[in-house]
């Protein structure tokens, strides 16, 4: 089984990107999704949390609420090390528990994981080839303002948080440009996919 990262800044079309791998017959791993699940409440990661960033990031529910917490970080680099100290090796190892799974139950094929931290973590250097997703800033900004119902300070406060996509580019084995129509987008997915493939078939006659 070929492991793959797919990684691109907020916004980017990154997700859209992962969804169109799905429906060619990629297994996905959504490490936001994984977070998510580590971030609900009696977990360790929970509770570590909120010992840190205090109860005023829960909602009526006592979980944690997300929006609450990104008003935080994303305007302070030390809160933001924070969290992702708190949060990343949980990730990490569930993540790999997650392949592990995928290649138990399945002979071969593509694992895709979707991680926005994947270059800044590190963690892409255990992974076979990296995918980078990047598009037009300015549509991005859009895109951020619509999706989550923010200022355009808040949108670029949340766009500077994170590394330059310039610095990503140059670590991609395959960039994918979502600045245009959803068929270009999907053209270019096919034609990764179907290298993919074959490298994937490669590593197994090799193996």
């Amino acid at each position: 089984m070929l492991h793959v990262g797919l990684t691109g800044n907020i916004a980017s079309g990154k997700s859209q990107a992962a969804l169109l791998f799905a429906e060619l017959g990629a297994h996905i791993i959504d490490a936001d999704v994984v977070a998510r699940g580590l971030l609900s409440s009696g977990t360790k990661t929970y509770s570590g949390i909120v010992n840190e960033f205090g109860e005023q990031i829960l909602d009526s529910e006592r979980e944690i609420d997300r929006k609450k917490l990104g008003q935080i970080i994303f305007f302070d680099v030390e809160k933001r090390t924070l969290l992702n100290q708190l949060t990343h090796h949980d990730v990490g190892v569930e993540i790999l528990r997650r392949i592990f799974d995928f290649e138990q139950s399945s002979s071969g094929g593509i694992v895709i994981v979707d991680a926005a931290l994947i270059i800044e973590t590190g963690g892409y250097k255990i992974y076979d080839r990296l995918i980078v997703v990047t598009c037009d800033p300015s549509l991005q900004i859009a895109r951020l303002m619509s999706r989550d119902q923010l200022s355009e300070k808040e949108a670029r406060a949340r766009m500077n948080s994170q590394m330059p996509i310039e610095e990503k580019l140059k670590l991609a084995d395959y960039t994918i440009d979502t600045s245009g129509t959803l068929k270009q987008m999907r053209d270019q997915v096919e034609a990764i996919y179907r290298d993919l493939l074959t490298q994937e078939m490669r590593l197994k006659e090799r193996r």
